[in-house]
Formats: C-alpha cells, sequence, structure tokens
C-alpha cells in the first residue's frame, strides 16, 4: 500500500489477517511513519472489538516489554498494555499450535489472578497488590505479525504486544505468600538451563507493572475487573519454540510450566 493509505481500520484488518493467514509483513512505520503509541492503541481497540465480536471474550491484559532484557531486544524504552482473550488460553497438554503462529517464541511470567477491581489513575504497586487473589508461574508463547520481530512502538502496540497464547502453572497462591521480588525463574530449553531471572526484573517487583498497567489503561477509560488474569511481562528475553523443541519455565515457589514445541504445519 501506499505511504498515505494505512488507516486504523486498514492496519486493523491487515494485522487480524496476517494472524489467520501466519503471515508476516514489514513494519506499517516504515510506510505509516505518523503511526505512534497513541494511534497504535486505537489500532489495538479495534482488533479488540472485532474479536469480540467474532465471539472471543475478554478475559484480562498483558504487559509487554516489562523488563531491561525485553527493551533491549526491541529496542524501545517504555512498557506496553495488550488485551487477553480466551482464544489465547492454551491448556497445559496441548502442543504449541504452530499452525496458528507464524514465528513462536516463549518468555516466562509471574501471573496475577484480580480479585477486585483495579482503576487508575493514581495506583500505586501496594495498591495494586492488594487488589491480587492470586499469583502464578507462567509463560506467554509471543508472536509478531512483522518479520523477524522489527518494529517501533507504535508498530508493537497496535500488534496487542506481540500476543500470541499463554499457559500457567499448577501452583496458585496468595500474593503475601511469595516474596515476588525474589521469586526465581529458570529457563530450560531442550534440557539446557539457558536464561533465569527474578520478579526484580519486572520493573523492579511485578506489583509496580500491574499498577502501570491500571493507571495505563484508566486514560483509556478501561479499568482491570475481577477476576482477570493480569500477564506482568517477560522475565528473561524470550526463547524460540520451533517445532519439535522441549521448553520449560521452573520456579521458585511456584511450579513448572512445560511446553511441547508440536510439529510442523502441514
Amino acid at each position: 500500500m501506499a505511504e498515505h493509505t494505512w488507516t486504523v481500520d486498514t492496519v486493523a484488518t491487515e494485522l487480524l489477517a496476517c494472524e489467520a493467514e501466519r503471515r508476516d509483513r514489514a513494519k506499517f512505520t516504515d510506510e505509516w511513519p505518523e503511526l505512534d503509541v497513541e494511534t497504535g492503541y486505537q489500532i489495538q481497540d479495534e482488533t479488540l472489538r472485532r474479536r469480540l465480536e467474532r465471539g472471543e471474550r475478554l478475559i484480562g491484559v498483558k504487559l509487554g516489554l516489562t523488563s531491561r532484557a525485553k527493551q533491549e531486544r526491541m529496542g524501545v524504552t517504555t512498557p506496553f498494555v495488550a488485551w487477553l482473550t480466551d482464544a489465547m488460553v492454551l491448556p497445559a497438554d496441548v502442543p504449541v499450535p504452530q499452525d496458528k503462529l507464524i514465528h513462536p517464541r516463549i518468555e516466562p511470567e509471574l501471573v496475577f489472578i484480580m480479585g477486585e477491581r483495579l482503576q487508575g489513575p493514581g495506583v500505586t504497586g501496594a495498591q495494586a497488590l492488594a487488589a491480587v487473589s492470586h499469583v502464578l508461574g507462567g509463560a506467554e508463547i509471543i508472536d509478531s505479525r512483522y518479520r523477524d520481530f522489527r518494529f517501533l512502538a507504535g508498530d508493537v502496540v497496535a500488534d496487542n504486544a506481540s500476543s500470541g497464547a499463554y499457559m500457567t502453572g499448577p501452583v496458585a497462591l496468595p500474593p503475601q505468600m511469595v516474596e515476588l521480588s525474589t521469586e526465581a525463574v529458570l529457563v530450560e530449553v531442550d534440557g539446557a538451563i539457558v536464561d533465569s531471572a527474578t520478579g526484580a526484573a519486572i520493573m523492579g517487583h511485578p506489583a509496580e507493572a500491574l499498577a502501570l498497567a491500571a493507571n495505563d489503561l484508566a486514560k483509556r477509560g478501561h479499568a482491570i475487573e475481577a477476576g482477570w488474569v493480569v500477564l506482568t511481562g517477560g522475565m528473561t528475553d524470550a526463547v524460540f519454540a520451533p517445532p519439535g523443541s522441549s521448553v520449560a519455565c521452573h520456579f521458585t515457589n511456584l511450579g513448572s510450566v512445560y511446553f511441547n514445541g508440536g510439529t510442523e504445519p502441514a
């Protein structure tokens, strides 16, 4: 398309088409340099509207690029908020859905289940944590509609912060029973430990990411609802999850999450 033809609607259409067709593309800012974060959120909200229209259910939010490792890898400096729907849930015994993803990568996450509604602005980390019912270990399978995961801030926000699928582990604890800043994770790929981190990688404490999400959503007229799932952001850099691979995230107190890389799409 020519530079002037991209709009919120046409980018939303193209991103959902890329997802459905397992097709990547160059970042939109190459052709639409005015695509900023604010416009990206308008596109993100439009793709959510279409997801809900086709029968998906809104179940929570995810944060992207909350760790310094992720920010450095992607060349951005600000965390982003994006939507989770029930179509993104991956049950524990289901392989990575290679037939639905373009170039999946896995990153460990600390996951909150909300006990109370949390609405900004002005939410602090302590207030955010008080609204949490349980915390779990988990992992997100991120997937970008952009070739080689190359994008600017407006591009990745529009793309729902590289959402793909997510899985939660077997252990759910009240947040006061876990020291989240020191809760550690070991990332294992094909039997070898390749990375590790603690909850402090997420903005010093994952409750700070939750507060950021509530305050950011308030600017857009939204709140975090009771019962929602909140993925607080990747603790480490993401690892590739090709067909045939085996990836596990082992948490200190929150159990382990295992991924079977599945098979090559037909």
